[in-house]
């Protein structure tokens, strides 16, 4: 691999004109699809084979038109103090809201009024108007949108406190500053990096145009392949972050081999061999990990791992030709102001030097530190709670949340979650259907069966105790499935999320075995070793598992909530796990192929492993550690978004990275390799023999270059 590399490297380099023309001309093609594509009308969310899919599916056939899987809203309104919702006032100005609302869209299925429907309060002070639309929330049109969000503009001026929940208003993340913020400290790392604005300027420009093809792309088969807008906010979110970093690496070793002497175009080719070989490998790990979220079979799902994998993907190929393609272009500006002007560079031991020896003199100390460090930040994650967010963890100042308090006050909190419970059956059948609810603990209200036209389908409505994420409601559906019949389903937006959370639970083991045996037989690849790939593996599960237990701290137990715009505490995103296991598992391999890649270079030019260890952080640490902190800082720019998913997941993926890269990777894996010696690369000559050799260390490339090309040949070996 690393002589074809080379050999395309070398090509880029040559043919530069051609090569950036090329990636011009798809980035205007993938940007006039978009800007020509149809809007996306669709976002469906689906969870196959489970109980309340089954509901929605059996609603859909039974009551055709009936919209069971439309918008909803709730527009909540408030007496003022001392006065009640059945007064005239206040009565009026409802029935004239109730009117706006029909005759304001043509896209509303069911307008109800909550004097017929009787959704009053005990004490009278609160009311809500229940609005059902005959399309998803992705489906309304702005002007179906303005219309429910002008209700009770009048009301208002009356002195009626008027505010509005439901998916209706459900609208695309906010993306605020602190993505801008997050490129902006990745430019400024890169510049004291390299010394160079030029070298900076390279990955930059390159993971932006990588992102807007991706992006691009997304939206153009958006309406086609019904993808929704966190499907584009996570492919920007690993883009930027992996097409930084493998550009990063591509440039610091191509600087490196101009350092030792080599001509421009030779040291292109070198750098993609080399360097570029182990991006190849690094971008499979991600790959397989996001591409892998197919395992679980949740569509929309598996839609966001694809997307993000496709990213990742161009970021590969743009790394191994645009990168070379640009740096001819570049030329001797890629350099530092010291190495243009032809000053010796210094040679004394850098950072990364420094620390390698520092951990080979004590490797029992800070393999120990740093797994009882990451292992009390890992206690929290034991109280994982799993859930889906709903209003109320919207900030306070939003209408969305300010509704959920309301009927929560008002109603009491399961007047936010109604589950919706489908008796496939006649009369008889939802009769006893009602009578088994009632008889249930967690139940405060059971309305009468409503039936379809056939009479054979009824739906009953029934409002829990408690909110929708807590666990007693959780329970209530599952009491209601066990001791109801077959014929009964129980679906609607909380029951969905129950099944939702369930089906990640129960897909987690086998899809951390499918990723992590596949990854581990790549590494095993790459390293040809079995301890190393092992001790890469057993590393991660450390870190994720602590970036899981500081996740349940912020957001579930609320310890720095504030600092990081947590307004409401609740369950973890049940999502979260499996999703942090698949994309923290690929970027984490990154930086273990980069970082020992060079270690097992060093180690099969004949050093010891002690010397390979300090030769790998010697070129490799500064790197590495440049590469983290761009990735922590894209993944942090993530944490200003307003929807909570998104936070959750920037502040996830950042503190991961954090983990993985300074403890596990700089801390953890040199203090294993010190007490392994000879026996980390060690490998059964059978497995030998069985495994391809992808030659990722250049060996094969140095023999083909010839020995007086190469000055590896007379490197000085390090002391320890």
């Amino acid at each position: 691999m690393a002589t074809f590399l080379y050999k395309l490297g070398r090509s880029a380099f040559r043919r530069r004109r051609l090569v950036a023309l090329l990636w011009v001309a798809l980035l205007a093609v993938a940007g006039f699809g978009a800007a020509t594509a149809s809007t996306a009308t669709s976002s469906s969310f689906s969870i196959p084979g489970t109980e309340a899919q089954k509901a929605f599916d059996l609603l859909e056939e039974r009551f055709p038109g009936g919209s069971a899987d439309g918008a909803t809203a709730r527009v909540v309104f408030k007496a003022p103090e001392g006065e009640k919702m059945t007064d005239a006032g206040p009565k009026a100005e409802v029935d004239k809201a109730v009117s706006e609302l029909k005759a304001g869209s043509t896209q509303i299925a069911t307008v109800n009024d909550p004097y017929t429907t009787k959704a009053i309060s005990q004490d009278g002070s609160t009311a809500y108007v229940s609005v059902t639309y005959k399309v998803n929330s992705m489906e309304l049109t702005e002007a179906t949108r303005e219309t429910l969000e002008e209700t009770g503009t009048e009301a208002r001026g009356a002195g009626l406190t008027v505010e509005i929940g439901g998916d209706a208003l459900q609208a695309a993340p906010e993306t605020g500053a602190g993505e801008i913020i997050g490129v902006v400290v990745a430019g400024i790392v890169l510049v004291i990096t390299f010394g160079s604005m030029v070298a900076a300027g390279l990955p930059l420009l390159t993971a932006i145009i990588g992102v807007g093809i991706g992006i691009s792309t997304i939206t153009a088969l958006a309406n086609v392949l019904d993808l929704g807008s966190t499907t584009a906010t996570l492919a920007t979110m690993i883009g930027l972050a992996v097409g930084i970093d493998y550009a990063l690496f591509i440039v610091s070793r191509y600087r490196a081999e101009l350092a030792e002497g080599r001509e421009h175009q030779d040291a292109a080719g070198r750098a993609v061999g080399t360097a570029g070989s182990a991006v190849v490998f690094a971008g499979l790990t991600v790959v397989i990990a996001l591409a892998g979220l197919a395992v679980v079979n949740i569509p929309m799902l598996t839609k966001m791992g694809l997307a993000a994998a496709g990213t990742v993907v161009i970021a590969v190929l743009i790394a191994l030709t645009l990168i070379p393609a640009l740096l001819g272009f570049a030329g001797k500006r890629v350099l530092g102001r010291k190495a243009r002007k032809g000053k010796p560079v210094s040679d004394k031991p850098n950072a990364g030097t420094r620390w390698a020896r520092f951990v080979l003199r004590r490797p029992v100390a800070v393999l120990l530190a740093g797994v009882v460090g990451l292992g009390a930040i890992a206690l929290p994650a034991a109280s994982l709670e799993m859930g889906l967010p709903d209003d109320g963890s919207q900030p306070t100042s939003t209408t969305q949340r300010k509704a959920y308090d309301l009927l929560s006050d008002g109603f009491g909190p399961g007047f936010n979650g109604p589950l919706m419970v489908v008796v496939d059956g006649d009369k008889a059948a939802a009769d006893r259907t009602v009578e088994t609810v009632k008889g249930l603990d967690g139940a405060v209200a059971v309305t009468p069966p409503t039936f379809n036209k056939a009479g054979d389908t009824a739906v009953i409505t029934v409002i829990p105790k408690d909110r929708p994420s807590s666990g007693a409601t959780e329970e209530l559906v599952h009491d209601i499935r066990e001791q109801s019949g077959d014929e009964v389903l129980v679906t609607g937006a909380t029951a969905m999320n129950i099944d939702f959370s369930q089906k990640m639970n129960d897909a987690l083991l086998p899809y951390l075995a499918l990723v992590v045996g596949l990854a581990f037989l790549l590494l095993m690849i790459v390293f040809r070793s079995v301890l190393v790939p092992l001790k890469a593996a057993l590393g991660f599960l450390l870190s994720v598992v602590a970036a899981l237990g500081a996740v349940v701290a912020v957001f579930q137990w609320g310890w720095l909530g504030s600092l990081f715009g947590v307004e409401q505490t609740g369950p973890i995103m049940s999502m979260m796990p499996i999703f942090m296991v698949g994309v923290v598992f690929g970027l984490a391999m990154d930086y273990e192929v980069f970082l020992v890649t060079r270690m097992r270079e060093a180690y099969v030019h004949g050093e010891r492993p002690g010397e390979a260890i300090v030769t790998g952080f010697r070129h490799g640490a500064r790197v590495v550690t440049a590469a983290a902190v761009i990735m922590i800082a894209v993944f942090s720019g993530f944490i200003g978004s307003s929807e909570q998913m998104i936070k959750m997941i920037g502040f996830g993926l950042a503190i991961a990275v954090f983990f993985d890269a300074f403890v596990v990777r700089m801390a953890i894996v040199p203090a294993v390799l010190a007490l392994l010696g000879h026996k980390a690369w060690w490998l059964p000559r059978w497995l030998d023999r069985a495994l391809p050799n992808v030659d990722v260390e250049g060996e094969e490339l140095h023999k083909e270059l010839g020995a007086s090309a190469d000055p590896d040949e007379e490197r000085e070996l390090v002391r320890v």
